[in-house]
């Protein structure tokens, strides 16, 4: 599987929202992480799905919505309309998650399950053949620009290895400090999907960290294919 680049919009300047967009499809990038907020499950207030539905029209990239909120059975309906491909919830946020997990598949989005740093990952198996995508929270959701917790990558071994062991099909994704410094740490662990912010979004510099991240991974990736 190719290593995914999942750009986080919300790290990038609001106003420029359209532009990075188009910029980053240019680029060849064909997934957007949005990251949505509710005030309560996290400490910090985003956008909602009406957003989400006038961005719809500027790309046919894969969008990835990441639901920081409380009670998000109530919202997926209206994510389903905004044109979201794939929806991820909080394993914290959710005591009936098969349940939730079988209301995103109806709506025809692909379902993902993400876990705060202090969740352990073992709870997460009985759910595991249920889900298109696991989420390891390698900072504590809220904010942009947190440093990684590295302790984080024995998660995505575990996932990896499980993985491996039940021959499922989920993909495993980090999002929260990932950069140029710690990439090849995450793929070495596992991870086949990476959402980066701050790292990629900086003022004029989009292009040029987008594609010093995938000179990171062609790299990597050169390493560990077979001769």
């Amino acid at each position: 599987m190719q290593t995914i680049i999942a750009p986080s919009l919300l790290a990038a300047d609001a106003g420029c929202w359209r532009d990075e967009i188009i910029l980053a499809a240019g680029e060849g990038i064909r997934h957007l992480h949005l990251d949505i907020m509710d005030g309560h499950f996290v400490p910090n207030l985003t956008f909602g799905p009406a957003q989400v539905g006038m961005l719809r029209a500027y790309s046919a990239m894969e969008f990835d919505a990441h639901l920081m909120v409380s009670a998000p059975e109530t919202l997926i309906p209206a994510f389903a309309k905004a044109g979201v491909d794939s929806l991820t919830v909080h394993q914290e946020a959710c005591p009936h998650l098969h349940r939730i997990l079988d209301m995103i598949r109806e709506q025809g989005m692909k379902p993902g399950v993400a876990l705060n740093p202090s969740t352990p990952v073992e709870l997460l198996a009985p759910m595991l053949p249920f889900l298109d995508r696991v989420l390891v929270m390698t900072v504590n959701p809220g904010y942009g620009g947190q440093k990684a917790i590295l302790e984080m990558l024995k998660k995505v071994e575990w996932l990896k290895n499980e993985k491996y062991r039940t021959k499922l099909e989920y993909q495993i994704q980090v999002d929260g400090g990932i950069d140029q410094q710690n990439v090849r740490q995450f793929l070495s662990a596992g991870a086949e999907n990476l959402v980066i912010g701050s790292a990629l979004y900086q003022s004029g510099m989009t292009s040029k960290n987008i594609r010093a991240f995938q000179d990171l991974l062609s790299a990597y990736e050169a390493t560990i294919r077979p001769m």
